[in-house]
């Protein structure tokens, strides 16, 4: 599904050169939820950012499904990221002037793929996430929840090979987290999604099937859920924080 490999990214500052991905290479299979985590300064947000292609990267490679990211042009990459990536960003972008199903339809406006089918697509997914009962009403008078739901179920309306989640529950108090986190799971087990999460938030990381720990641009460690159930996990988490002098 996703590859990343030997991805490198500078930064220039003055003559000063600042390594911030030192070599980083994993993989993403189908249907998995992936976190990563990692204290401020570690890469998180620029490895996301390198993945979607909003920042250009200095050396490496990476791989949606069979498209190698790297080699495409501006008008190609609108197209990925229109078709096969989701987004999800920690302050929701919901338009204040659409309503959440015109929001959730929005990636498809864009597209010009709007259709019979696609409506009753973004229908569906504001019935599997519970909102449609505020479906017709405007961002400002929902929940943070619901506009995250919102979120999730915009990033979903053209069927991405991967959703990208840049802190989902940062501004969320610990219910909305929760609903959040059950939305991005009703996606894997209803839709067969694919998640790629930046998460400073070891609850939420608990729900994912593993979690690679950036430190200074490297992957220092990766934490495997296997079968244990999420506590124990979560504990994992802690303790690998705690070691890492976090």
């Amino acid at each position: 599904m996703l590859e990343v490999s030997a991805l490198q990214k500078n930064y220039q500052v003055g003559k000063n050169t600042y390594e911030v991905l030192k070599g980083i290479s994993f993989t993403v299979n189908d249907g998995e939820f992936v976190a990563v985590m990692g204290p401020s300064g570690s890469g998180k947000t620029t490895l996301l950012n390198c993945i979607s292609r909003y920042i250009p990267v200095d050396a490496g490679q990476i791989r949606l499904g069979s498209t190698d990211l790297a080699s495409l042009n501006e008008k190609q990459l609108a197209k990925v990221r229109n078709q096969k990536l989701g987004f999800v960003f920690q302050d929701f972008l919901l338009l204040d002037g659409l309503t959440v199903r015109q929001n959730i339809l929005l990636p498809a406006i864009i597209g010009e793929t709007v259709s019979e089918r696609v409506e009753e697509q973004a229908d569906h997914l504001c019935s599997i996430f519970g909102i449609q009962h505020i479906m017709h009403k405007y961002p400002a008078e929902i929940s943070g929840g619901e506009k995250q739901r919102t979120a999730v179920a915009r990033a979903l309306i053209n069927h991405p090979l991967l959703i990208l989640a840049d802190e989902p529950t940062g501004n969320l108090d610990s219910k909305s987290s929760r609903a959040v986190i059950d939305t991005f799971e009703q996606a894997r087990t209803s839709l067969s999604a694919t998640i790629f999460m930046v998460t400073h938030d070891s609850f939420a990381a608990s729900f994912c099937d593993r979690v690679i720990i950036l430190r200074d641009g490297v992957i220092w460690k990766t934490v495997v859920k296997g079968g244990r159930k999420r506590l124990a996990f979560q504990d994992e988490l802690l303790d690998t924080i705690r070691e890492m002098g976090q």
